[in-house]
C-alpha cells in the first residue's frame, strides 16, 4: 500500500484516482472545483483542504492538470514541502519544454520524476486501460510502473526526461491527420453515390486501414462504439484535440521540423472549435468537411 496524492481530479483524474484505490493505494486528492471533490469523495479518494495538505506524507505525487504553466505552478509549490525521494508523476498533456523544467523542479529538490501523458480517453481511465507514454531516468520509471498499472492496459518507457511527451504529440498529431484524411474519403464516397459500409467494407482491409477508420470511424454505422452513433459526444474533444495539435506545432517550431498537414490539422480544428464544437468529439469534424453543423 503507498500514499498517493493526486492533484487534478477532473473527467480523467477521478476515474484515474478511482482505480488507485482499487488497487489498495491511499489516495489523497485535491482539486479546484468542489464538484470534482465530491466525486473523488464516493470514489474513496480522501478529500483534502489544498495540495500542499494531500502532498504531505505522500510516497507519490500524480498531477493531472491542463497546462504546462499550471504544472509548473504547482510544482513549484509542493517540491519543497514534499518528502524526500517522493516520485513525482505528471500525466497532463503539457509542452515538452514545460515537461523538462518540471522534472529539473522535482531534482532540484532529491525528488525522482516522471512525465507520463496517457491516452485512452475517459473511457480508458474509467477501465484502467489507458496508455501511458513515460519519460524520465531509468530508475524513476521504475519506481513509476507499478503505480500506473492500475490504470493501464499498457506502459512504455519513451526515453529522458520529456520523451513520454513529445511521444503523445506526435501520437495525436498523427490522430488529427488521419481523422481528417478518413474523414475527407467518406466525404468524397457520399458524392460519389458510394455507401458508408461498402467504403467502410473496402477500407478497413486494405490500404487505407488505420485506427481512425476500423475504431472510431466518423460516420454512424460500420463501428458501433464510435462516438458518430451518439450525436459525436466525446470521446475525445474537439477543444483537446486542437490542443495537442497546438502543442504539436509549438514543439516542430522548436525543433525546425517541417510538419505540413500537422500544420493544417491545427487550422482546420482551429475552425471547427471557433464554430462552437469544442465539447463535441473530434470525429466530428466530418461535418466540418461536408460544411454541415453538429
Amino acid at each position: 500500500m503507498t500514499t498517493i496524492a493526486f492533484i487534478g481530479l477532473g473527467n480523467m483524474g477521478n476515474p484515474m484516482a478511482a482505480n488507485l484505490v482499487k488497487a489498495g493505494h491511499v489516495v489523497n486528492g485535491f482539486d479546484l472545483i468542489p464538484e470534482n471533490l465530491a466525486v473523488a469523495r464516493e470514489h474513496g479518494v480522501t478529500v483534502m483542504a489544498n495540495a500542499l495538505a494531500a502532498v504531505e506524507d505522500a510516497d507519490v505525487v500524480i498531477t493531472m492538470l491542463p497546462a504546462g504553466k499550471h504544472v509548473l505552478s504547482v510544482y513549484d509549490d509542493i517540491a519543497p514541502k514534499a518528502k524526500q525521494g517522493a516520485l513525482f508523476i505528471d500525466s497532463s498533456t503539457i509542452d515538452v519544454d514545460s515537461a523538462r523544467k518540471a522534472h529539473a523542479v522535482a531534482k532540484k529538490h532529491g525528488l525522482h520524476s516522471v512525465d507520463a501523458p496517457v491516452s485512452g480517453g475517459t473511457g480508458g481511465a474509467a477501465a484502467g486501460t489507458l496508455t501511458f507514454m513515460a519519460g524520465g531516468a531509468k530508475d524513476a520509471f521504475a519506481k513509476a510502473e507499478p503505480i500506473l498499472k492500475p490504470m493501464a492496459g499498457r506502459i512504455v518507457h519513451c526515453g529522458d526526461d520529456g520523451a513520454g511527451q513529445a511521444a503523445k504529440i506526435c501520437n495525436n498529431m498523427m490522430l488529427g491527420i488521419s481523422m481528417i484524411g478518413v474523414a475527407e474519403a467518406f466525404v468524397l464516397a457520399e458524392k460519389l453515390g458510394l455507401s458508408h459500409q461498402a467504403l467502410f467494407d473496402v477500407a478497413s482491409t486494405s490500404s487505407g486501414q488505420c485506427w481512425s477508420l476500423t475504431t472510431y470511424c466518423p460516420v454512424p454505422g460500420p463501428v458501433p462504439a464510435s462516438p458518430a452513433n451518439r450525436d459525436y459526444k466525446p470521446g475525445f474533444a474537439v477543444a483537446l484535440m486542437l490542443k495537442d495539435l497546438k502543442l504539436s506545432q509549438e514543439a516542430a517550431q522548436s525543433a525546425g521540423a517541417v510538419t505540413p498537414m500537422g500544420a493544417e490539422a491545427a487550422q482546420l480544428y482551429a475552425l471547427f472549435n471557433a464554430q462552437g464544437n469544442g465539447g463535441a468529439d473530434f470525429s466530428g469534424i466530418i461535418n466540418f468537411l461536408r460544411g454541415t453543423s453538429l
